[in-house]
Order: structure tokens, then C-alpha cells, then sequence
């Protein structure tokens, strides 16, 4: 046939042909067909949530014997443990890789509780578990598997270098000359005590009222805070737009807000410069990155709020280490005793923490301290109490 004739069905026919004869003298050599799944056949057999003092490890194991470690942070710990075996019923039998698709099978299994506090807690934990036993089962540490690290350190507080100033007591609706004077004077001592090539923030823990914190905000101004930290109580988004509207430091908040939903509003009102999600208190691993996403697309960066064991901590660090806007980390590396979770990082001299080694989440956890740190007279769970002077329940 002249070559001209040669139909547009004749050729596909004859590539069709020649790709079937390709496949199949060729498939001991064709690379696509020696890729496996190797996650396919992983199952989780046991779910667990184990009381450690006043937090709850999350202990995942899967057919292939690869345990998964998370943490769950900021409820009694006894509801917590409850709670995670309770949510063993959705996840023993499915494959721990699957991690978006089981953050979406807990997330909204109960139309009722979706998103409430105390399930969004325990569902951070087994977010981090499961994070945990898809890096162990690829050998490479979490922050791989979240498309890489996007710096070679992150920045922590507190170190000599970063310092954090607390309220120190309660305070009233709008303050005096003496209120705002001991408020000024923190901050005033924390610039000194970091120079000027440290950064100093103050923590307003959502206990110094409005009005009182814009006297407060104004007078500090001098000092050049890196920012100025829950500035109000959550639920009303007008709250940060007045504060917004009157204060020139920038402001933080989001520890107590929790998945992207609950972030949302705080960036189109524009009301806040740093968000400040906790990895244990938000989602986890998982939506710690989504709310960096939203948080990048207005040009808002990420210092993540962190009071958890170092496992929990090393969860939220594979998250910040693969962020691209990120201001700080909150760690405290002395929280709980020495051995109880062993981790593969560590604080430099000038305040940074290296890149965690290892596999997975690059921790150990030691199940064998578990009995005697419980037995101790501060493990058991107390619900916080704050009141004024008055004895008028405040926000703490």
C-alpha cells in the first residue's frame, strides 16, 4: 500500500498490535511491570491507647508487625483511652497507608461528634500513628513521605536565643496605669535577656481581656515582639478583627482551633499574621499540612504550638520540616522523664533542631516505664480550675 494511503486505523491497529507483541515478549524487562505495592497487603490488628500520666500514646500494630506510635494531648487521659479503643471498631482490619482515607473514616464516622474537640484529639494521635508505620514500612523518615524537607533546620523556642513571656497571673477587663506598667516590664526584661538579634513573644493566653491588651499591645511596641500570642478566646472571628484593627504587633493564634475548618476564617478575615496549630490537638500530621497549604496561599506562615512528650513533638516536627512558610517551633525537650521516648534530633547552639533520623517518626517509645511513671502522685488527670481575684470563673 503507497504510504500515503495509510489510513489512521490501519496505523492504530498496527501500533495496538505491535504494543500487544511488545507486552509480550517484553515484560521481564519493562519496568513499569516490576513496580509492586509494597503497602497493599498491610492490615492493622491491634489498636491501643495507653494512659501515660496526663497524655495517652496511641499504639498501632499492623500483620507485619510494625508498630505505630502517636500521642494524644489537652484531654483527661482516661476519656482518651476509652476513646481510641472505642475507634479500634473503624480501623482494625484496614490498611494503616491509607492515612487520608482513615483521618476521613474517623473524622466523619458520627455525624453528631465530627469535629468536636475530644475526637479531633484522640484522631491526631492515630494520624501520627499511622504516619509512624507508612514510614517504617518504606524505611524512610515521615517528612519523606511529605514531599521532603523544605529546609535543612528548624528555628524552636525557648532556647538562649528565642524566649516566650507568659501573662503571669489573671487580669481585668481593662487595666490601670500598674496593670499595664508589670505587663510592659516582662516584656521589657525578655528583650534584654535576648539582645537584639534575639526574638522575644508574649503568650496572652487568651486571659488578658481586649481592651486591657490593646492599653498592653500599645505600650510595647518598642520592643519589636516576633508576635503577640492568643490574643482571644476563639469562637468569634469579630473579637480578632477588632484586635486586628487597633493592634500593630502581629498576632497569633490556633492551638486551641482545630483542622483546616477551623483555621479558615482566621485567613480570610485576615485577622491573624502566624498560625499556630498543634500537631496533637488539630488532626495531626495530616491536617497540619493542609493548614500550612491554606496558610501559604495568603502568605501567612506556620509556628506550630507544641507541649507534647517528644514523640508527639518529633510528629510535629517531620510536618514543620516539610513546610514551606514557617516561622518557629514551640518544644520542650524536658518534658517528661529522660528515656521515656527516645528521638534522633537534636537542639543546636544557636537554637535550631536538626533533621530527625530514622525511619518513620524516628523515635522508640519504652513500654516499660509506663507502669511507674503512672503510679507517680502528679499522673493523675485534674480539670483545671481558673478564677479573678472575685472568684469569677476566667479564661485561662
Amino acid at each position: 500500500m503507497p504510504k500515503s494511503h495509510f489510513s489512521r486505523r490501519q496505523f492504530l491497529a498496527s501500533a495496538a498490535g505491535l504494543a500487544f507483541l511488545n507486552d509480550a515478549v517484553g515484560q521481564d524487562s519493562n519496568p513499569a511491570a516490576q513496580v509492586a505495592d509494597r503497602g497493599a497487603n498491610h492490615r492493622i490488628v491491634e489498636v491501643d491507647g495507653i494512659k501515660v500520666a496526663q497524655k495517652v500514646f496511641i499504639k498501632i500494630t499492623t500483620n507485619h508487625k510494625i508498630i505505630g506510635w502517636g500521642e494524644v494531648t489537652g484531654l483527661d487521659p482516661n476519656v482518651a483511652a476509652k476513646l481510641a479503643k472505642s475507634l479500634a471498631q473503624l480501623l482494625v482490619g484496614e490498611n494503616p497507608t491509607r492515612i487520608e482515607h482513615l483521618w476521613q473514616k474517623i473524622y466523619r464516622a458520627h455525624r453528631d461528634i465530627r469535629g468536636g474537640p475530644f475526637l479531633t484529639h484522640v484522631l491526631s494521635g492515630i494520624d501520627m500513628a499511622l504516619w509512624d508505620i507508612a514510614g517504617k514500612a518504606w524505611e524512610v523518615p515521615v517528612y519523606r513521605l511529605l514531599g521532603g524537607p523544605t529546609r535543612d533546620k528548624v528555628r524552636v523556642y525557648p532556647t538562649p536565643h528565642a524566649h516566650k513571656i507568659g501573662t503571669g497571673a489573671d487580669w481585668p477587663y481593662s487595666g490601670n496605669p500598674k496593670d499595664i506598667d508589670s505587663l510592659v516590664r516582662m516584656v521589657k526584661d525578655g528583650r534584654q535577656s535576648v539582645g537584639a538579634e534575639g526574638v522575644i513573644m508574649f503568650d496572652a493566653h487568651c486571659s488578658i481581656p481586649p481592651a486591657t491588651l490593646i492599653q498592653f499591645a500599645n505600650a510595647i511596641e518598642p520592643y519589636d515582639l516576633l508576635f503577640l500570642e492568643e490574643v482571644a478566646v476563639p469562637g468569634n472571628i469579630e473579637v480578632f478583627k477588632r484586635l486586628k484593627q487597633h493592634i500593630r504587633i502581629p498576632m497569633a493564634s490556633g492551638e486551641r482551633d482545630r483542622t483546616i475548618w477551623g483555621m479558615l476564617p482566621y485567613l480570610q478575615e485576615r485577622c491573624l499574621d502566624v498560625l499556630q496549630p498543634d500537631c496533637g490537638h488539630t488532626g495531626g500530621i495530616s491536617q497540619m499540612k493542609k493548614i500550612a497549604t491554606l496558610a501559604e496561599a495568603y502568605f501567612v506562615p506556620l509556628a506550630p504550638h507544641c507541649t507534647m512528650t517528644m514523640l508527639g513533638a518529633s510528629a510535629s516536627l517531620h510536618a514543620a520540616f516539610s513546610v514551606p512558610f514557617l516561622l518557629i517551633h514551640e518544644l520542650y525537650p524536658e518534658n517528661y522523664p529522660p528515656g521515656l521516648v527516645n528521638y534522633h534530633w537534636e537542639v543546636g547552639a544557636d537554637g535550631y533542631v536538626s533533621l530527625p533520623q530514622g525511619p518513620g517518626l524516628g523515635v522508640e517509645v519504652n513500654e516499660a516505664m509506663f507502669d511507674e511513671i503512672n503510679s507517680r502522685p502528679n499522673s493523675h488527670y485534674k480539670w483545671p480550675s481558673a478564677t479573678y481575684k472575685d472568684g469569677a470563673i476566667r479564661d485561662y
